[in-house]
């Protein structure tokens, strides 16, 4: 079946400091992009890439891919004011009305080709495959009246590529924008379908602040050395 990643590479990186969008931000002498483009280029040879940048940095990013990679397997588009709109801009250019579809955070550049494959066919399977990991931390929520503590056994954080089949993600894509749309999983559930989880990565981290640029760079160490 078709593969496309549609890699959500649209932020500001404001957190990061500076005025490079974290994307762009080197990476033991790659841009950051580099590593998640690799990931999903390497996982299968079938394998279309869909990367979704701010507009003032396509050219950026077309610079990554004619230094690095094959351009006729990496198309790039806008992206939007909200993730769901990136999204949306680049489900546009799915061609295929069946295959399956990864929605990633660009800056997620540490997961193995292992975690793709994972989600691939769980989506293959059910439709829906949502990565996620064991809170360590203790848990609390905010109430009314203050907080109280939470069982933190019965809370799973989510990470990406949250993986699709086609014919699930696209429709779903057509409904109106809402404020509680912070990932394809809640937007999928509006929709009206339950999404099924797999085991996500410690790894998997999301670049957002620049301690998490340093740990990356260990990580990429390790395997390295692995």
């Amino acid at each position: 079946m078709k593969k496309y990643a549609v890699i959500v590479a649209g932020g500001s990186g404001i957190r990061m400091g500076g005025n490079l969008p974290k994307q762009f931000m080197m990476l033991k002498g790659k841009p950051l992009l580099y590593y998640t483009l690799k990931a999903f280029l390497d996982s299968y040879s079938d394998m279309q890439v869909i990367l979704v940048l701010p507009a003032d940095y396509t050219d950026m990013g077309q610079e990554i891919i004619d230094a690095w990679f094959d351009k006729n397997r990496v198309q790039i588009t806008a992206g939007g004011d909200t993730r769901f709109q990136s999204v949306k801009n680049g489900l546009s250019l799915v061609e295929e009305e069946d295959a399956i579809i990864f929605v990633h955070d660009g800056v997620r550049c540490l997961l193995s080709q292992g975690l793709i494959e994972r989600c691939f066919n769980q989506a293959l399977s059910t439709g829906t495959a949502i990565p996620a990991i064991t809170s360590k931390d203790s848990i609390r929520l905010l109430t009314d009246e203050g907080n109280e503590a939470f069982d933190r056994n019965k809370v799973m954080l989510v990470q990406t590529p949250q993986t699709f089949h086609s014919k699930i993600l696209i429709p779903a894509f057509q409904i109106d924008y809402k404020d509680k749309f912070t990932d394809e999983a809640t937007v999928v559930e509006a929709y009206g379908m339950k999404v099924s989880l797999v085991e996500g990565e410690e790894r998997n981290i999301k670049i957002t602040c620049p301690v998490d640029l340093l740990l990356a760079e260990q990580l990429l160490e390790e395997a390295t050395e692995a």
